[in-house]
């Protein structure tokens, strides 16, 4: 079930969110939380029905596996460990088998020769995101970080549906201690009305920028061919970097605002990431739920101070690595990766060395890499990668004087002036307006934001007969 659709706004959300406050307004908390979770499992089951029996079973064995965790001896070293590794190794098989299974079996073909057929497994929506909270969950259990969760409660921070599906990824330490204050069952007006404004806005960049913006950049990436025009290839590289910026941050502004309405705090997961002055300022701001969960269980785990083969630059290569594969089933998520980490890593060695470029060269070199890195993110080869960066350089495709040059470029803008115009719109509010947390720390509870928020609505609501799936679904 997709948050900008009919179904989900007139049906789903307020039937869930009616019965959740009358129980708890008769002051059936048990109950409420158990039909919230009842809900949350519906909610996933529209989406994948045949996965949800191991989704179900996946949740509850990890719930086991937590518990004894924390409930065994702190010397009992060896079993927690092993415990602990056989918790892990389930989670990561399970996501494996799902979703790397066809890129073993074409890389097993290809190295021996073999005509194994694929599997064409239907990768689960979400698998990605709830498997990373439940290792959190069970790496904190054995580090004594958790405590014995009511198993409701626990439910409740994995399947909570609002960031159940593609996040934001959330902490068990930051979520479960929500669920249990009675303060938060009861309805608060004030938090309903701000969700609502941030929902409005989240789904506005989903409808309203992002889908058009994607539908037309991938009409040009899903017919490259070796003779791009340079012209062509910028602008849709820019387009899919902008579209995929407003669709995921969309998603998590509704979820956020989903979560402000049931009283619950979902973290934020972008800081205006395209204000970044070099790549590490920009992964500081972008996705930075999955940063935090990287940087705690990977990062930490390779970095040892004073150790050379496990200093900051191969931690930050490693984390990067599993960023890459965590994102997809190839190749090319992998370089990408490995390119992300490498902008990371001199970032910091210049910041070492106390050499920075001129901010008007530090913003425009920052812009160019995340651009160059989408199109290795979003091509489906590195063939069609190269035809794109080929394309990039192609100066003869402008022209040969500027006349010529001046007109080409009208006559295309003129051919994608609907685009255009929101791409120009997209990059202004990228760059010049406040984002999603600034927006709603200044939020006040007036007519003037009651109508702007209602004006997004219903400008969406005229465009949901066009449902688009969230980039962030296929990962």
């Amino acid at each position: 079930m997709i948050f900008s659709t009919y179904r989900f706004i007139l049906v789903f959300l307020p039937v869930t969110f009616g019965v959740y406050f009358l129980l708890n307004r008769f002051r059936y908390y048990t109950i409420s939380k158990i039909w919230l979770v009842l809900a949350s499992f519906y909610f996933y089951a529209q989406g994948s029905p045949d996965f949800f029996p191991f989704f179900l079973a996946s949740v509850v064995g990890n719930y086991v596996v937590g518990s004894c965790l924390v409930r065994m001896d702190g010397e009992q070293h060896t079993q927690r460990k092993l415990l602990l590794l056989l918790g892990i190794l389930a989670n990561v098989g399970l996501l494996g088998y799902y979703k790397y299974t066809d890129f073993f079996i074409e890389n097993w073909n290809l190295l021996t020769g073999s005509e194994i057929a694929l599997r064409h497994i239907v990768l689960p929506i979400g698998i990605s995101f709830f498997t990373f909270q439940l290792i959190a969950f069970l790496v904190d259990s054995y580090r004594g970080e958790t405590k014995q969760y009511d198993i409701i409660n626990y439910l409740l921070f994995i399947t909570f549906f609002p960031q159940l599906i593609v996040g934001p990824i959330i902490h068990h330490a930051e979520v479960v201690p929500q669920f249990e204050d009675e303060k938060n069952l009861k309805l608060n007006p004030d938090h309903v009305a701000a969700g609502l404004f941030l929902f409005s806005i989240g789904c506005a960049k989903k409808i309203l920028l992002a889908d058009p913006l994607t539908t037309d950049a991938q009409s040009f990436f899903g017919a490259i061919n070796s003779q791009l025009p340079m012209l062509e290839s910028w602008y849709h590289s820019i387009e899919y970097t902008v579209s995929y910026y407003f669709d995921l941050s969309g998603y998590a502004d509704m979820a956020i605002g989903l979560g402000m309405m049931f009283n619950i705090v979902i973290p934020h997961n972008f800081d205006s990431p395209y204000k970044a002055r070099n790549f590490q300022d920009y992964w500081r701001r972008w996705h930075m739920t999955l940063s935090r969960f990287l940087s705690n269980y990977i990062f930490r785990s390779v970095y040892r101070k004073n150790v050379k083969w496990r200093n900051y630059y191969v931690a930050t290569m490693a984390t990067f690595f599993v960023s890459g594969f965590w994102h997809g089933a190839g190749w090319t998520f992998v370089v990408w990766g490995i390119v992300n980490g490498f902008f990371v890593c001199t970032a910091s060695w210049m910041k070492r060395k106390g050499k920075k470029f001129p901010a008007p060269v530090a913003y425009a070199l920052t812009a160019v890499g995340v651009v160059a890195a989408r199109v290795l993110f979003v091509a489906d080869s590195f063939t069609d990668a190269w035809n794109v960066y080929r394309g990039m350089l192609n100066f003869g495709s402008l022209g040969s004087g500027g006349y010529e040059i001046l007109r080409h470029i009208w006559g295309f803008l003129k051919g994608n002036a609907s685009c255009a115009v929101l791409l120009v719109i997209g990059l202004g509010i990228c760059w010049f307006l406040p984002n999603s947390r600034q927006l709603q720390e200044r939020f006040k509870p007036d007519w003037k934001t009651a109508v702007f928020a209602a004006v997004l609505l219903v400008a969406c609501f005229t465009q949901m007969n066009q449902v688009v799936q969230f980039l962030y679904f296929q990962f």
